[in-house]
């Protein structure tokens, strides 16, 4: 089993920064990528931004230069830089992890709880 479990969420103003962290564990043999959704209340989830292997990285529009998405292979670990945040940026963040948990499984998702961040005006 792979478990998947995020921290960092919390209350801050707009224009303030806050840092969430997404450690995998569990029975894992590699991970393609790691990612951040968000979902906003009485909105679909949405793709905030994604990190491959490799490195290489997107994001959704809306926190282009705000957001920057990293991780720590020998960690299994990817973290959410969020600067400048905004009212409309406050959802419920989850982190998604694509992975195989032995030789030649295909690539599973596993989901995080979530944790909450809250940007006042």
């Amino acid at each position: 089993q792979v478990h998947v479990g995020e921290s960092g969420g919390g209350l801050v103003q707009a224009g303030g920064s806050l840092r969430l962290s997404c450690a995998a564990s569990g029975s894992i043999f590699s991970i393609n990528n790691m990612g951040w959704y968000r979902q906003a209340p009485g909105k679909q989830r949405e793709l905030v931004a994604v990190i491959w292997s490799a490195g290489d990285t997107d994001y959704t529009d809306s926190v282009k230069g705000r957001f920057t998405i990293s991780r720590d292979n020998a960690k299994n670990t990817v973290y959410l830089q969020m600067n400048s945040l905004k009212p409309e940026d406050t959802a419920v963040y989850y982190c998604t992890v694509v992975a195989s948990r032995y030789y030649r499984e295909s690539l599973k998702g596993y989901w995080g709880q979530g944790t909450q961040v809250t940007v006042s005006s």
